[in-house]
């Protein structure tokens, strides 16, 4: 198991936020990597991806509010508030500028950093989120609302959370918020998303919760697509954004996919230029 090479917490917002650093922040012309973990999800759920990345770059991950290491506090819950304090993180830890990958609520949190805070976003990596509510299929919000504390009784999401606050009705409080949080999503425009400065990459898995007219969507508001590729069979130019769609993978599946998807964020990251083979 990859070990970080510094961790802990910081003041944050009002929060007292818990990250971990993967290899030497400054240390490297190759922006650092913020992973950015999905609702209810903390660090320790995302160390295959955090594995699959540590090797070639530095590697940045942390606890949203009330997720994991970092206690939930009293103040409201809101994507540009989760984006905001990533912002202020990666400008605590010295960073000026990142590449950030969030899945699912994280996801989300990261095209909020983007919006908000372009300055700091070199790359972006969308997977599993969408940009505004009606990108989610119905059922996911019907699932969100029947969500209550017994769902969780007994998981590490339960356990990591009674450790900083034992009170009995925080937990279901904690829930409640979070429910607001993501049946509320947010709400960005299309001339936001074409505002984003960031080469963004979209994936998500074709049994996603996300809609796939949605993710292609976001693509195209990304500066996706190539008429003069479509034309010439090739791509000769890196391209502003790219989309990928795995087959028979849902939403908590596709969380399971490093081994197959990071080689492809690490070449959109890498800027590497597109493969033209020889056919005739």
């Amino acid at each position: 198991m990859t070990k970080p090479s510094r961790s802990g917490h910081l003041p944050i917002n009002g929060l007292n936020l818990y990250h971990e650093v993967y290899g030497e922040l400054g240390g490297s012309d190759t922006p650092p990597l913020l992973l950015i973990p999905g609702a209810f999800m903390a660090t320790d759920s995302m160390e295959p991806w955090v594995s699959a990345f540590a090797d070639r770059r530095t590697v940045i991950i942390f606890d949203q509010q009330g997720h994991g290491r970092t206690p939930d506090a009293p103040r409201a819950m809101s994507y540009e508030q989760f984006g905001d304090d990533a912002a202020a993180l990666l400008r605590a830890l010295g960073v000026e500028r990142a590449d950030v990958m969030g899945y699912s609520q994280g996801g989300g949190v990261a095209l909020q950093l983007a919006l908000r805070h372009p300055a700091l976003v070199d790359k972006l990596v969308s997977m599993s989120a969408t940009y505004r509510r009606d990108g989610w299929y119905p059922s996911v919000y019907e699932a969100i609302a029947g969500l209550d504390a017994t769902a969780f009784a007994g998981s590490p999401v339960e356990k990591t959370f009674r450790e900083h606050n034992p009170d009995p009705a925080a937990f279901g409080a904690y829930l409640e918020k979070m429910k607001v949080l993501n049946i509320e999503d947010q709400n960005i425009t299309d001339a936001q998303m074409r505002s984003i400065t960031a080469r963004t990459m979209v994936i998500i898995g074709d049994a996603d919760g996300v809609k796939p007219e949605h993710a292609l969507a976001m693509f195209k508001l990304r500066g996706g697509g190539d008429e003069e590729a479509a034309a010439t069979g090739m791509l000769r130019d890196v391209p502003a954004a790219r989309l990928v769609i795995l087959p028979a993978t849902s939403h908590i599946g596709i969380s399971g996919e490093s081994a197959v998807l990071a080689p492809m964020v690490s070449a959109f990251l890498d800027d590497a230029p597109p493969a033209n083979p020889e056919l005739f």
